[in-house]
């Protein structure tokens, strides 16, 4: 059986993605060891290693949906110019850009959310399980699982991607990582929608990328 605490520890010693890792597991039933070798001959375990290494090079990817109803501007890095020229990079950047622009996250990484935000939506989320009649012994624990789903709303790399459910943005970064041999790290983003701000009728134009995106 595939656990939870399974999966974390395969991460912790690969630095694979939550979903590479639960898949390796599953192949190899349960076997933690064979998981590992497995992760490594896909080239998924090395990529953490790369991770630590400076991206300087990359490009900003503009992606312009809906005959110019969303705009993305999005700074991809990785190690050099050579391979920020390749397709396969300039590939990653039209996907991350265009999860932006049907997703809307409002920060890159975990780590960028306010620590005030973070507290203010956990209160929240405890009066919500205190509302609902959960015993107070369990809040807790509910509060940090769904916190945990508030994180994939707001944060790029925790969301599912589009193309694919069954990965996050960060799964698809990871997986790129292993393919061209150089860490890459996705910075910084801007995205605009018309007439946002303005009071209209609305149009769900997001939802109108998610459907082009799965084409």
């Amino acid at each position: 059986m595939v656990t939870a605490a399974l999966v974390k520890e395969l991460r912790e010693r690969t630095g694979a993605g939550m979903m590479d890792c639960k898949k390796a597991l599953t192949e190899t039933n349960g076997d933690l060891e064979k998981a590992v070798d497995l992760l490594r001959e896909k080239g998924l375990a090395a990529a953490a290693k790369k991770a630590g290494r400076v991206a300087a090079e990359g490009l900003v990817e503009a992606y312009i949906h809906g005959a110019g109803r969303i705009g993305v501007l999005l700074e991809i890095n990785c190690e050099t110019d050579f391979v920020a020229k390749t397709d396969g990079f300039k590939e990653l950047a039209r996907d991350v850009a265009m999860q932006i622009a049907a997703t809307n996250p409002l920060y890159v990484t975990k780590e960028e959310v306010p620590a005030d935000q973070i507290e203010h939506e956990k209160e929240i989320l405890r009066a919500q399980a205190l509302n609902e009649g959960k015993p107070e012994k369990i809040v807790e624990k509910m509060v940090e699982g769904r916190i945990e789903k508030f994180y994939k709303e707001v944060c790029l790399l925790e969301q599912p991607f589009i193309k694919d459910a069954d990965k996050t943005v960060r799964d698809l970064v990871t997986e790129k990582i292993a393919q061209i041999g150089e860490n890459i790290s996705v910075r910084r983003f801007a995205r605009f929608q018309l007439g946002e701000g303005i009071e209209k009728k609305e149009s769900d134009f997001a939802a109108e990328v998610m459907a082009f995106a799965k084409q």
